[in-house]
């Protein structure tokens, strides 16, 4: 099958082809037809299936072709907002805006992202004039909508994506909140990795007679990632990262923490190690979490050390290494961190660090997964036998970083975004993407996050299903944190 036999329009097929895409992946052969259908669509797909590009063309072929789309005559003139997609995270929002830009460029559509952790007066100036495809997170677009600089009443379509982490992440009331603003007429689609009991409640609540589409199987890790476990003591996790990396020659290496601390610790190690590494979490800058990217992306950094939800936007398809410096507490953030491996076709290798504090949660892990990692002992660097397991969360720096779930009230910064508790690590964000036909489109938006503790996080990771198809997979938070 080819994208030239799903209805698209010249324009977006060749737009698709100047990214170098010719054969749709499953996901997008199931959902491109079913969305242009015009009815409502229920899908499962982990992140990296290609199933961004699964909505974001069909909904690029419905706004373009119908009457109010044919009467554009540019891409500047004022037009009301017709579809909106909602998103957990600032880095998965800007990728799906860069992704609607990319993907209608030679339409007459244009696009914008608002979320926070910037100025929320630019996007007050960037919505006046309206955007057919608003790419948002549910705590800045109620900030908009509080203070009437967004107008949600002539939306046909809604896309909530990752909607299974919007509500891990404590979203529902907001995701109500935007829902009872919206025509009661319109097409919904819904796409989650998982389709907990959560998820069928707001499916059935939320869609009509939907589609259904499934692929990848659930928790399933990519068959093409190479897996392993070198267990080690506690305090030589440090010397044993070095001496991989050293001794294997490792180039992009993606090291997972489980605190910010930690991260910190880490890359300050390895740089006296004279391995250059740079971290992204919620203590860090906007401006340091997009260089720290960027650099990453390009190859010029070799170390990137991250916590969980920071990684979620980091999308190379050659990515070789990700490394489990500690294993999440979370076992399903296992397979979101080493999916970030192993993408588009190619091997990867995932390597995970493992000390007798963490025996119960790979034990959690291998249930999940199904399978028993294979052990290898690094000479030099055997686990001490007799080694007794500590609490995690009494290890010295970790204190008070490792509960999951629950939501603590706490200050708001800057307005309307990311509620979070302030035990949760979180990280990253992107820069914004540039708008539709060389205009600026702010990624931005000025109310940051709310948390316990005043810090700012975001960001994330996720996975990509094992299928060898390379169809469009435009650029893509775990329990506990809240990002808007």
């Amino acid at each position: 099958m080819s994208f030239s036999t799903l209805g698209l329009s010249d324009a977006i097929l060749r737009a698709v082809a100047e990214q170098g895409y010719t054969t749709p992946t499953p996901i997008q052969a199931q959902a491109i037809p079913a969305v242009l259908n015009g009815g409502d669509l229920l899908a499962g797909a982990q992140t990296g299936t290609g199933k961004t590009a699964g909505f974001t063309l069909p909904v690029l072929q419905r706004l373009s072709t119908d009457t109010a789309g044919a009467a554009l005559r540019n891409k500047t003139s004022k037009r009301p907002i017709r579809a909106l997609v909602l998103t957990p995270t600032r880095e998965l929002a800007a990728q799906v805006e860069e992704s609607v830009r990319l993907y209608g460029k030679y339409t007459n559509l244009n696009s914008a992202v608002i979320f926070g952790g910037v100025g929320i007066n630019p996007q007050i100036k960037l919505l006046a004039n309206g955007v057919d495809i608003l790419v948002a997170t549910p705590g800045r677009l109620l900030d908009h909508m509080g203070q009437g600089t967004v107008d949600v009443s002539k939306i046909e379509i809604l896309i909530l994506d990752e909607a299974d982490r919007m509500l891990d992440m404590g979203f529902i009331h907001d995701i109500r909140k935007v829902l009872a603003a919206l025509p009661p007429k319109r097409q919904n689609l819904l796409f989650s990795a998982t389709f907990s009991d959560e998820i069928k409640a707001l499916a059935d609540r939320l869609l009509n007679n939907p589609a259904m589409i499934e692929v990848a199987r659930r928790n399933s890790t990519v068959e093409v990632i190479s897996q392993k476990i070198h267990p080690v003591d506690r305090d030589k996790k440090h010397p044993m990262l070095a001496h991989l990396i050293k001794t294997h020659d490792w180039h992009q290496v993606l090291v997972f923490t489980r605190t910010k601390h930690g991260a910190n610790k880490l890359v300050e190690q390895l740089g006296k190690d004279g391995i250059g590494a740079m971290a992204i979490h919620g203590n860090k800058s906007q401006s340091a979490r997009t260089k720290a990217l960027a650099e990453f992306k390009d190859g010029s950094l070799q170390v990137l050390v991250a916590t969980d939800i920071a990684a979620r936007g980091i999308d190379i398809d050659q990515l070789p290494h990700v490394v489990n410096y500690d294993l999440p507490n979370v076992p399903e953030d296992y397979v979101h961190r080493i999916g970030r491996t192993g993408r588009a076709g190619a091997t990867g290798q995932a390597v995970s660090l493992v000390c007798v504090d963490e025996h119960q949660m790979l034990k959690d892990i291998e249930k999940l997964i199904k399978q028993t990692l294979p052990r290898d002992v690094i000479p030099g660097f055997e686990p001490d036998p007799n080694a007794k397991a500590q609490p995690i969360q009494l290890r010295s720096g970790d204190r008070g970083h490792q509960n999951r779930g629950g939501r603590p009230g706490g200050a708001r910064n800057g307005g309307g975004g990311q509620r979070q508790p302030a035990q949760q690590p979180r990280a990253a964000a992107p820069h914004a993407p540039a708008g539709n036909g060389g205009q600026a489109r702010s990624a931005g938006g000025g109310n940051g996050q709310r948390t316990g503790n005043g810090q700012r996080p975001s960001g994330g990771n996720g996975q990509r299903s094992g299928n060898g198809n390379r169809g469009p997979r435009p650029a893509a938070a775990r329990r506990g944190g809240r990002e808007g």
